[in-house]
């Protein structure tokens, strides 16, 4: 059985990304998931001078061992102007001070969802580039546009956009099993 991290990347309560993430992971054949809310890790404002006064947070030195004790991520990012949510970038800087490989080089399933029509597809590109620097190995990637109109009673609603993640979660299963 694989240990699969699944990481909304926001901090909201209600964050529809990881409730995307979440599901997601519970998809995987064969899988273990273990559901990582970055409120359980909350961290100090990044800062070259924080981290000379009182070094690497207890939580990044925790999210670190999460991280390097699973198989596969599941990733779902909220894009805020754009871009990561404040939370989700400081959390990356804090574990890129602990290893840059920040995702261990572990396959990572990138999802991405919004209440707008392009479903958080800019962050999704984005991440898509950048992950890589930080040892992510982006398998698959999906985005799901219209989160309330898609996303109903616990599952995907719209028949092409979930035999879509359906592919997308094959291609992660098969490197996971590879």
């Amino acid at each position: 059985m694989k240990n699969i991290i699944a990481l909304g990347g926001s901090n909201s309560k209600n964050s529809i990304n990881k409730i995307l993430a979440v599901y997601t992971a519970h998809e995987i054949q064969n899988a273990h998931v273990t559901v990582v809310d970055l409120n359980d890790y909350e961290l100090p404002l990044y800062g070259v001078d924080f981290e000379t006064e009182h070094g690497v947070p207890e939580n990044a030195m925790k999210l670190n061992r999460v991280i390097e004790s699973s198989d596969g991520l599941v990733i779902s990012l909220a894009e805020h102007n754009g871009s990561y949510t404040a939370s989700f970038k400081n959390t990356i800087d804090w574990l890129s001070r602990i290893d840059m490989k920040v995702w261990k080089d572990k396959p990572i399933l990138l999802l991405a969802t919004s209440p707008g029509g392009r479903g958080g597809k800019t962050i999704l590109e984005a991440a898509k580039a950048y992950f890589p620097y930080l040892g992510g190995n982006v398998i698959a990637n999906f985005s799901l546009p219209n989160f309330y109109e898609s996303f109903a009673e616990n599952e995907i609603v719209n028949t092409e956009l979930r035999e879509e993640l359906d592919k997308n979660i094959q291609l992660f299963e098969q490197d996971l099993n590879a």
